[in-house]
C-alpha cells in the first residue's frame, strides 16, 4: 500500500484548512433505492457528516468577526511546571513560539520529522483558534559537527550547512508543514550574540579564559529547575571532554576561540565562535523579546541545551521568561532513541522512498506527542491504508458512504 501510495501522489488534491469542506457544496446525483432501511441509513450518514459547528465565545467560526477574540481552552503540558496548565499568552490574540531547529550537516532523520510535525500541528491549531502567532525555527550552521563533516568532504563549512538548510526546507514541504513565520540561522546573527555575551560577562556570570568564554553555572542558583537535575548530579566529562580550565566542570561554553582550518567571527575575547546553547537565547530574544510563550523542541533537548538556555537568558536579562517548555517524545529503533550517533536512524528521504508523505505525518502524529514511537514497517503501512481510505472517502464521498450503507443492510 506505501508503493502504491507513492505512485498515485499526484493524483491526490491535498489540503489543509481550518474547516474541512462540506458535503453540501458538492453537487451530488441521486439514485433510485427502493430499500427504506437502506434510504434511512444513508440519510443518517449524510446528517452525521454536517454536525453543528463549535462555539467560540458564543458564536460559531463562521458568524465570528475578524477581531473576535480566540479561544482561550488550550491545555499544554509545560515541562518546568511537570503539570498540564491551560494556556494563557502574555499578548492578548499573539502567540510567540521558538522551536530549536536542526544542526545542519546531513540529511534530517525521522526523529527530526516528529519534532517538526509536532509543532506545525500545535502552529496550526493556535492559527486556528484565531492567535497571531510569531514562530521562530532557528538553524544551527555553526557548529563542531559541521566542521568535522566540511572537513571530510573537502568542502567549506557554511556552503555545505546552507545546502543541508535547503534540503530540510524540501522535507518540510513533503510533510506538509507551514514554514515559520521567521528561520535564523547563526551565521547572520554574530551581533546578537557576541552583544548578549557581553551582557552576560558584564553581569558577573562569565569568565573568559586564553580566548574562550564560560558560564559561570554556580553563580545561577536555580539552574536545574527544568531538567530536576542537581548540580552535583552533572559528572564531568560526560556530555562534554573534562576541561581543567573551568572552575566546575558544568560550566560550558559561551564563546569557543578560533582553531586553524575553522570559520570565526571576530569578538572583544579575540576570534573564534559561539558555543551551542547561546545561539537560540540570542535568536530568541532578537525575534521574539526576552519574555514569550514557548518555547519548544524534542526531549533530549531538556539537558543540557533548555536549561542552559534558561541559566545564560536569565544571566543576560533578569526579566527573561518563557511560560511554556514543551517537549515531544522520541523515535525509537528497539526501545533506544533514534540519533545519527547510534547509526540506528532512517532519514526521512528514505522513509518517503517508500511511503507517501502523509502516511508519515500520520504515523508521526498517531501517538501522543509525549509518548515514544517505535519505528515499525508494520505501522506505517497501516498509516498508508488509513491515508488511501480518507482520499477515497474525500474523492468520491457518496459512493464510499452507499457502499457503507449497503454493507450495513446487508448485516441486518
Amino acid at each position: 500500500m506505501g508503493t502504491l501510495l507513492k505512485c498515485y501522489k499526484p493524483l491526490f488534491s491535498i489540503r489543509f484548512s481550518s474547516f474541512p469542506n462540506s458535503l453540501r457544496t458538492l453537487q451530488l446525483r441521486t439514485h433510485p433505492f427502493n430499500n427504506l432501511k437502506r434510504r434511512n441509513l444513508i440519510r443518517r450518514c449524510f446528517s452525521s457528516l454536517n454536525p453543528p459547528q463549535p462555539l467560540i465565545n458564543g458564536k460559531t467560526f463562521d458568524q465570528r468577526d475578524g477581531n473576535a477574540n480566540p479561544s482561550p481552552e488550550l491545555w499544554l503540558h509545560n515541562t518546568m511546571s511537570k503539570k498540564k496548565e491551560v494556556f494563557k499568552p502574555k499578548v492578548e490574540g499573539k502567540v510567540g513560539m521558538y522551536v530549536c531547529g536542526v544542526t545542519a550537516y546531513d540529511l534530517s532523520h525521522i526523529g527530526h520529522a516528529r519534532v517538526y510535525v509536532t509543532f506545525d500541528v500545535l502552529y496550526r491549531y493556535l492559527k486556528h483558534l484565531g492567535y497571531e502567532v510569531c514562530y521562530v525555527r532557528n538553524f544551527t550552521d555553526v557548529d563542531d559537527k559541521i566542521i568535522a563533516r566540511a572537513n571530510e568532504l573537502g568542502e567549506d563549512p557554511i556552503s555545505l550547512s546552507k545546502r543541508y538548510c535547503d534540503e530540510f526546507n524540501q522535507d518540510m514541504v513533503h510533510l506538509h508543514c507551514l514554514p515559520p513565520s521567521v528561520e535564523p540561522r547563526v551565521s547572520d546573527h554574530m551581533p546578537q550574540i557576541i552583544d548578549m555575551i557581553k551582557q552576560i560577562v558584564y553581569n558577573g556570570y562569565a569568565y573568559k579564559v586564553e580566548g574562550d568564554v564560560f558560564f559561570l553555572v554556580e553563580k545561577f542558583p536555580d539552574y536545574g529547575q527544568l531538567s530536576g537535575r542537581k548540580l552535583e548530579d552533572n559528572r564531568a566529562g560526560e556530555r562534554v571532554a573534562v576541561d581543567s580550565r573551568k572552575r566546575n566542570p558544568a560550566d560550558f561554553a559561551l564563546w569557543k576561540s578560533a582553531k586553524e582550518g575553522e570559520p570565526f567571527w571576530e569578538s572583544p575575547w579575540g576570534p573564534g565562535r559561539p558555543g551551542w546553547h547561546i545561539e537560540c537565547s540570542a535568536m530568541s530574544a532578537a525575534y521574539l523579546g526576552h519574555s514569550f510563550d514557548m518555547h519548544g523542541g524534542g526531549m533530549d533537548l531538556v539537558f543540557p541545551h533548555h536549561e542552559n538556555e534558561i541559566a545564560q537568558s536569565c544571566a543576560a536579562c533578569k526579566h527573561s521568561n518563557v511560560s511554556y517548555w514543551i517537549h515531544n517524545g522520541f523515535v525509537t529503533v528497539d526501545s533506544e532513541k533514534m540519533s545519527k550517533s547510534l547509526g540506528n536512524f532512517f532519514t526521512i528521504r528514505q522513509v518517503l522512498d517508500v511511503y507517501h508523505p502523509l502516511a508519515l505525518r500520520l504515523f508521526l502524529i498517531g501517538t501522543h506527542y509525549r509518548s515514544p514511537i517505535n519505528y515499525s514497517d508494520v505501522l506505517l503501512e497501516s498509516a498508508s491504508e488509513r491515508i488511501f481510505y480518507i482520499y477515497q472517502v474525500e474523492q468520491s464521498p457518496l459512493c464510499s458512504l452507499c457502499l457503507y450503507a449497503c454493507t450495513e443492510v446487508q448485516k441486518e
